[in-house]
């Protein structure tokens, strides 16, 4: 079958790899139909680890093609998304939809290690399927779908932990992929404004529409527009969606005395310069989060059903085939051409 391999930095190659197989009596196989290229995606891209040759992406859907004989709510033809996260599958964290947390140290994401290959392919192997993966519900379209096994959810926790309060003042900083979905969920809450920071033209252009007031971070910097726009006190509740070192000091900067830092940006560094300072003297929390993807399903599910959630499928600005995937991670890295999210087809 074709994959998407990682070969080095800002290398990825459409491969002929080994067929999925079954991972466990307890796991499926699923024939990808759609799978997308997301922003943490760009970390391995950008600085390849040691372990060429992983297989990539976290985010798909598709149909059972085997299951094994221990999965009870699947079977074959069935059409799944399947959770980007996983963990051991059996602890209490893992049973309660909480993989992040996993009792057993085995929270992992596909498409990021040699041993859990991603679904940037034909086919992915998925363990512990009952858990993992999830019919796709009526009502549910197949790009709101792919949402479901990421961005969507990580942008819904980034509201949640956000403690924003009816007719409160919201910041998203980064309005990438991950950060759209948090502006959107963040409506959900009652804000009155709800203020957007980034450096891209189009997805400011883009934020407006959905109804956020945009702050252009090339014009000053953005923690400080959004002191000027709220009188120097700040936002009660701030949203960060990039991860990178700088946004993550911008946010501490722009929350009011007493508010609430929500970060959902991927960061792993070990020596980020944090301003303790600020913290401590503005009375802030702070939360971060490396999302429990099967957990959020109960509550986002209903929402896309209802359509109080709705349009998402405007967050992919590109489509493109399985075979084009170099050409892809070229575009999304480039964030040129109005790009926000490439959506990549193995199987049409």
């Amino acid at each position: 079958m074709r994959a998407t391999v990682l070969e080095g930095p800002r290398k990825v190659q459409v491969e002929n790899v080994p067929d999925a197989v079954l991972p466990g009596p307890e796991g499926v196989i699923v024939t990808v139909e759609r799978t997308a290229i997301c922003g943490s995606d760009l970390h391995l891209y950008h600085d390849a680890p040691t372990g060429a040759g992983i297989r990539l992406g976290h985010e798909a859907i598709g149909t059972v093609a085997e299951a094994g004989p221990h999965v009870r709510s699947l079977k074959p033809g069935d059409r799944v998304l399947v959770s980007g996260v996983i963990g051991c599958g059996v602890c209490t964290a893992c049973l309660a939809g909480q993989p992040n947390v996993c009792l057993a140290d085995k929270n992992a994401a596909f498409g990021t290690t040699l041993d859990l290959p991603g679904g940037q392919a034909e086919a992915m192997a998925v363990p512990f399927a009952d858990l993992f993966a999830l019919p796709i519900p009526d009502g549910v379209d197949d790009e709101e779908a792919v949402l479901l096994t990421d961005i969507l959810p990580t942008g819904y926790l980034g509201a949640l932990r956000a403690s924003i309060q009816p007719g409160g003042t919201v910041v998203v900083v980064g309005l990438g992929p991950v950060g759209i979905m948090a502006l959107q969920c963040a409506s959900l809450f009652g804000p009155a404004r709800i203020l957007a920071v980034d450096v891209v033209p189009e997805r400011l252009a883009r934020a407006e529409r959905l109804g956020a007031e945009p702050i252009d971070a090339r014009l000053a910097p953005g923690a400080l527009q959004v002191l000027e726009a709220t009188g120097g006190r700040g936002a009660g509740s701030v949203i960060e969606a990039v991860g990178a070192d700088a946004t993550i000091l911008d946010a501490v900067s722009c929350a009011a005395p007493g508010g609430t830092i929500s970060v959902v940006g991927v960061n792993l560094t070990m020596d980020l310069p944090f301003p303790m300072a600020l913290v401590l003297l503005k009375s802030l929390t702070l939360r971060a989060v490396f999302a429990p993807i099967p957990g959020t399903w109960r509550f986002l599910v209903p929402l896309l059903q209802s359509g109080r959630l709705s349009g998402l499928g405007e967050t992919f600005t590109h489509r493109m085939g399985l075979e084009q995937a170099p050409e892809a991670y070229e575009l999304f890295d480039s964030r040129t051409d109005g790009v926000l999210k490439v959506l990549l087809t193995p199987n049409p």
